[in-house]
């Protein structure tokens, strides 16, 4: 994701607009998309700034936080499920969700699930 223009920049184009200069000469003289300076003149109309939104953040995490029981409790009735599995569970209540989702929910929880090894650790040879 791109960086947003400097505040400083944004101001300079605007004010060119309210001295008289069209959206789109603003635009050529300081080197922006002509798009852009009608946005930020538009913006500094309607709240009177012209400073950038915040980028980034979550917007989705509340979906699957709505069915954090039925997670929790197909993690607490089989403690060795896997991320797919666990998939396959929750497709069959209806809810659809990737892998990687299910990842970010345990990860926004502090749940880590560890297999356990197999067989015995060697004495000779160090295993993970």
């Amino acid at each position: 994701m791109g960086k947003p223009l400097s505040v400083d920049l944004r101001s300079r184009v605007v004010a060119a607009v309210d001295g008289g200069l069209s959206r789109r000469k603003a635009a050529e003289r300081f080197g922006v998309s002509i798009s852009s300076a009608i946005r930020w003149a538009s913006l500094r109309r309607r709240t009177g700034e012209v400073r950038p939104k915040r980028q980034g953040g979550d917007k989705r995490s509340h979906r699957i936080e709505a069915h954090a029981p039925l997670i929790l409790a197909a993690v607490e009735a089989k403690r060795d499920i896997t991320l797919e599995e666990l998939r396959a569970h929750l497709a069959g209540h209806g809810v659809a969700v990737a892998v990687s989702t299910l990842w970010r929910f345990f990860k926004r929880h502090g749940i880590t699930l560890k297999k356990s090894p197999g067989m015995r650790r060697s004495r000779t040879v160090p295993t993970s």
